[in-house]
């Protein structure tokens, strides 16, 4: 491999024009087929197998005009008087009118919107669950829903103008007005502040790290054309399968993750290579051949990792995994072909707009004494001691993941200074918890002939779901039978719709336990009333899908860590270093939870408010966290293999593998946390928790796994890192990652003292 990825970066730069128009034409071919057949993307929320989809699928059958609960964007506005007021009082009365009258008026609203009801006491008879107005008349609901397609659709200047409208109309009649529901959200696009954030930092790393303001803009060139490229090809594919809005979230966020850091690995050998030889084109070839090879094998591991989340057979999770693994690949393409273009293009410019210049120190024999070589012979003093360190450390962060609790977010759990919070916190107040978590009990009575029959049989199931424990309320709100013309339904209808109110609200333990009641009853109440049911709405579709999570997640690790073990041992021909490479990652995973649950579930340090944690967190940071791990894997280990084939002692090998490096790794690492931290300034809570977590494993793994736990080993473990059964040693092909088979004007580990002076910008 080594010889086939040193060809190409030797041509890449000779042939530099070529390249460059190859990838411009790639682009504007995908983008033209992406501006003529593509196709809106789509939000349809479609889980096979699990129970509340099969509920789901029944009840469309029942009534095809029932919306989706993931399609719906539903708005539910709270208004309260003042404490020793009602709503019936004429001001507040005037209040409520307001909003009547000027709702129909925002973006994105129907003319006429039916939906839009005044606060009023529930008609005699009806059950409280359909109330609108709370007993003590003070706290009312309007409900109306968006007039969109999905929530794709609905867009952030839209809620801007409602929330306008609540303040002012608080404002002006002195009541409270809050809202909640799936309309107060919108879904932001991948390219926010976030992103900017985090290019604006590594633009600075980029420039500490080479010293120059031309190299440091090609990791980021690279890595915003790659993702570009990515992102115009995930549209273009709309034009031939339904691809969910979610999906390029993903892909932005790991594709200018592995864009820079893979560039930047290939670059900073380059630069290492021009000190040995003025050839640039060989020196290019060098750099592909050798770090490309590396690179080449941690973007495999990232693919792997990333593929995977197919397991999960969750169709969203599956998109982005299998989008972001695309983008993936255009990075690794990009690193290996694009960079030496444009160090061909740029030839002895490539490290010019120096800030300052590159002369690092040299030991006695020549070789470059920095920072990563100190480190690493500090931790060769005490390695026992230095290993048993990071593990206790990371134990330790570990410790709060035996408390963590997964679910879905809710408005109940929102941060409480938002309008969704303080919304729930109302509806609460006047109609009890279970009011922001209803269930739908879905009832199928085609195969009972007779109507009077059929009526019997749906009540006998709404008194089964009313007597569960936890059941505030049961009410048959209608069947499928037709409507007259005054309005009422003629006959039963083959199927109805019972609301379940829960007396808990959407996140309490209570609230699962009714629904595992509900489903565990199911068989008796249908052999019993000869009917066919299934419980639906968003809590079960929600707990169904934290189920299939947690149910997959032990598969996932098994084939995300199985294939993974295999590549490694291709890469290092052994047994050990991959075996330790993997327990150090589940180090950082469990520390990376456990510190994740003190601060956003338990509230440590008073930083975030306690809430669950989202439950696709663990099956979606190890697959992200799992590709950026061994990315900084085998970029450390390979140069110390490298320094090992070309014959130095193990001992050695550590050090000049942190010697060549840990200056990149580290200025990857901080340029990863730097990206994932920005996503911890943004509003929506589950995003701020998945920057937090991404930011916090990046430090744990690379700084504390890869450049402390793992070398410690190493040292210990000796020349036996490298045991290779022998059957094993020959049957395995012989990818050569390090450049053995590679014509080197010196060794990766020793240079003359004279070359301390190369300038790097000389022709």
């Amino acid at each position: 491999m080594a010889r086939l990825l040193y060809r190409l970066g030797s041509t890449a730069y000779r042939r530099w024009p070529f390249f460059i128009a190859g990838w411009l034409l790639l682009a504007v071919a995908v983008g033209g087929v992406a501006a003529a057949y593509s196709k809106p993307m789509v939000d349809s929320f479609s889980i096979p197998g699990i129970p509340s989809e099969k509920a789901a699928d029944i009840q469309q059958e029942l009534f095809p005009d029932a919306e989706d609960a993931f399609d719906s964007v539903p708005v539910s506005i709270v208004v309260a008087a003042p404490e020793g007021h009602t709503l019936a009082e004429p001001e507040y009365q005037a209040a409520v009118q307001h909003l009547i009258d000027e709702v129909p008026t925002l973006p994105q609203t129907a003319d006429e919107n039916p939906q839009l009801v005044a606060p009023a006491a529930a008609p005699d008879g009806a059950s409280p669950a359909a109330a609108t107005l709370s007993d003590d008349g003070r706290i009312g609901i309007l409900g109306f829903e968006w007039d969109v397609d999905g929530p794709s659709d609905l867009k952030a200047a839209s809620i801007e103008d409602l929330k306008d409208l609540l303040a002012d109309t608080a404002d002006q009649y002195g009541l409270t007005v809050e809202a909640n529901g799936a309309g107060t959200a919108a879904m932001e696009p991948p390219g926010g502040s976030a992103e900017l954030i985090g290019l604006g930092i590594a633009l600075i790393v980029l420039v500490l790290t080479f010293g120059s303001l031309l190299a440091a803009g090609m990791p980021l060139l690279n890595a915003v054309f790659g993702v570009g490229l990515g992102m115009t090809g995930i549209t273009a594919m709309t034009a031939f399968m339904d691809i969910g809005s979610s999906t390029p979230m993903l892909a932005t966020m790991i594709g200018l993750a592995v864009g820079i850091d893979y560039t930047l690995f290939i670059l900073a050998r380059y630069r290492n290579e021009l000190h040995h030889t003025d050839d640039r084109p060989h020196a290019a070839g060098i750099a592909v051949g050798t770090a490309g090879s590396a690179v080449v094998f941690a973007g495999l591991t990232v693919l792997i990792a990333l593929s995977a989340l197919a397991v999960v057979r969750i169709p969203f999770l599956t998109a982005m995994g299998l989008a972001a693994a695309a983008t993936v690949l255009v990075a690794v393409l990009v690193a290996l072909t694009l960079l030496p273009a444009l160090l061909g293009l740029t030839k002895s410019w490539a490290f010019r707009g120096q800030v300052r210049k590159y002369r690092p120190r040299r030991d006695e024999h020549g070789r470059v004494h920095n920072n990563g070589v100190r480190w690493a012979k500090l931790l060769a003093k005490a390695p026992v001691a230095w290993a048993l360190a990071a593990v206790v450390l990371l134990g330790a962060l570990a410790v709060p993941i035996t408390q963590m609790y997964l679910a879905f977010p809710t408005d109940s759990t929102a941060a409480s200074d938002t309008t969704q919070r303080k919304a729930a916190d109302l509806k609460t107040e006047a109609f009890g918890p279970g009011r922001e978590g209803p269930m739908t009990l879905v009832v199928d009575g085609a195969d009972i002939a007779d109507d009077a029959a059929r009526s019997d049989a749906f009540e006998t199931v709404r008194a089964w779901a009313a007597q569960q424990e936890d059941v505030e309320y049961a009410d048959l709100l209608f069947t499928n039978a037709p409507f007259a013309e005054d309005g009422t339904q003629e006959g039963t209808g083959t199927g109805a719709i019972i609301n379940i109110t829960p007396s808990s609200g959407p996140d309490d333990p209570k609230t699962l336990d009714l629904l595992e009641a509900l489903r565990d009853g199911q068989g008796a109440i249908e052999a019993q009333t000869d009917t066919v049911i299934g419980v639906t709405g968003l809590t079960a579709i929600t707990t169904d899908v934290s189920d299939r999570l947690n149910g997959a997640l032990p598969i996932y690790l098994a084939v995300v860590i199985g294939l993974a073990f295999i590549l490694l041992v291709l890469v290092f021909r052994s047994i050990l270093i991959p075996l330790t490479a993997t327990l150090g990652f589940l180090l950082s995973v469990l520390a990376t939870l456990g510190a994740t649950v003190a601060i956003f579930q338990e509230g440590a340090f008073g930083i975030f408010e306690g809430q669950p944690i989202v439950s696709f967190m663990p099956v979606f940071l190890i697959g992200v966290v799992f590709g950026l791990a061994m990315d900084y894997q085998v970029f450390l280990v390979t140069r110390m293999r490298e320094a090992h084939v070309h014959g130095l002692p193990m001992h050695e090998a550590v050090i000049d593998g942190f010697r060549n490096s840990a200056r990149v790794v580290v200025a990857a690492a901080s340029i990863m946390i730097a990206v994932f931290s920005g996503f911890i300034l943004e509003d929506d809570a589950v995003v701020k928790s998945m920057g937090f977590a991404l930011a916090a494993s990046i430090i744990f793994d690379a700084f504390i796994v890869r450049m402390v736990l793992i070398p410690s080993v190493l040292y210990l473990l000796g020349e036996k890192a490298w045991w290779l059964p022998a059957w094993l040693d020959r049957i395995l092909p012989n990818v050569d990652i390090e450049g053995e088979s590679l014509e080197r004007d010196s060794a990766p580990v020793a240079v003359d003292q004279g070359d301390e002076d190369r300038e790097l910008v000389s022709v």
